[in-house]
């Protein structure tokens, strides 16, 4: 279940869910095929109503960003007068709803953001932001899991007002000194952040769910890892981005997860040498995967050079140059006719999996 509507939360059902427990949970529910294509368009638009609002976004995920509008009060009027045009704006251009949260800190306006959904508009006046804060449960806090609230729970600790009375030092010894100091600054609404533009991905990757008690051969898993990284390297050189370290995520049938990662002597968005990389990385867990089962893998690549710089001998080799010439061609394809005009031998007849929507690389 990627999504849930707020009529299917009602009765329990959650994002991530599987969808036999989805249907237990709702029987009568609609149950859709995704549209990532249509979902990105639609991000895009709104997108543009932000910018068109102000120059100041930052953009956390494909639907949600953090404008600044503190400079715009003579050309455009207060913050509640901007929020207001900017829902009445997505509304008309777009033809969707948003929710926005209007407060002096990211934290309080995503808080707000969070409260005034679905549809909404709530505003955290400077002289009620404590007020508006503190009767929140602990969870509502940035970077509270589900352990952490255990954790706190056994101290008797229930909202961000408990939080409050607590020492950092006391915090750190409850939840670790990172997590204490952040406890300590935001229950007393402390955020310094500032809306920041222009943020590059630190990485860049892909995974794919393969669902429960479904043993895969060693061929069909690497058909899964061969899709994953032409999507990956796809992006990267369509970015003009390069990277050295390739991670692996796996997640096995009885929940648990493992990681592997290697690192390159170069640079590159070349497909052929990450995806050897790849290979070996799945090569070195196959033991685990045949013992407990794969219900999903994931590839990262990271330590990304923005330049896009790859990095070759000099001279220049045949084995060098061919892959690149190999990925240029198929890239050229792509973007001429499409996707589907060129594709591996290996996944010919073989689903493509779902592309998450995501923010530009």
């Amino acid at each position: 279940m990627l999504a849930a509507s707020y009529e299917a939360k009602a009765y329990g059902v959650r994002t991530a869910m599987g969808g036999a427990q989805a249907r237990r949970l709702c029987p009568h529910a609609v149950v859709v095929p995704p549209r990532m294509a249509a979902y990105m368009r639609a991000s895009d638009a709104v997108f543009e109503v932000f910018r068109d609002t102000t120059p100041l976004v930052e953009a956390i995920s494909v639907d949600e960003a953090f404008l600044d509008v503190g400079g715009l009060r003579r050309v455009s009027g207060t913050p509640v007068q901007i929020a207001a045009r900017l829902r009445a704006e997505v509304r008309d251009r777009v033809g969707l709803p948003i929710t926005v949260g209007v407060a002096r800190t990211k934290f309080l306006a995503k808080l707000a953001s969070q409260q005034a959904k679905p549809d909404g508009l709530l505003v955290v006046p400077p002289d009620q932001e404590l007020a508006f804060l503190r009767p929140l449960p602990v969870h509502r806090l940035w970077g509270v899991g589900a352990k952490t609230v255990v954790k706190l729970r056994a101290h008797g600790i229930e909202t961000v007002a408990d939080v409050a009375e607590l020492s950092e030092s006391m915090l750190a010894s409850l939840a670790g000194r990172a997590m204490g100091h952040q406890l300590y600054a935001l229950s007393r609404n402390i955020d310094r952040r500032r809306v920041t533009t222009g943020v590059r991905r630190r990485s860049v990757g892909a995974q794919r769910a393969l669902g429960r008690g479904n043993r895969m051969s060693p061929a069909e898993i690497d058909a899964v890892v061969v899709a994953l990284i032409d999507r990956i390297t796809a992006r990267m050189r369509a970015a003009g981005r390069t990277g050295r370290t390739v991670l692996l995520r796996l997640r096995f049938d009885d929940f648990s997860r493992a990681t592997r990662s290697r690192t390159l002597p170069w640079a590159t968005s070349s497909t052929q040498p990450i995806l050897a990389t790849a290979r070996q990385l799945v090569a070195s867990a196959a033991p685990a995967i045949a013992e407990r089962g794969l219900t999903l893998v994931g590839f990262a690549i990271s330590e990304i050079d923005r330049s896009g710089a790859q990095q070759l001998s000099l001279p220049f080799t045949e084995a060098e140059m061919r892959p690149l010439a190999i990925d240029a061609a198929v890239d050229e394809v792509h973007r001429r006719y499409g996707k589907s005009a060129l594709t591996r031998a290996v996944l010919v007849g073989r689903g493509p999996g779902l592309e998450m929507p995501h923010l530009p690389d």
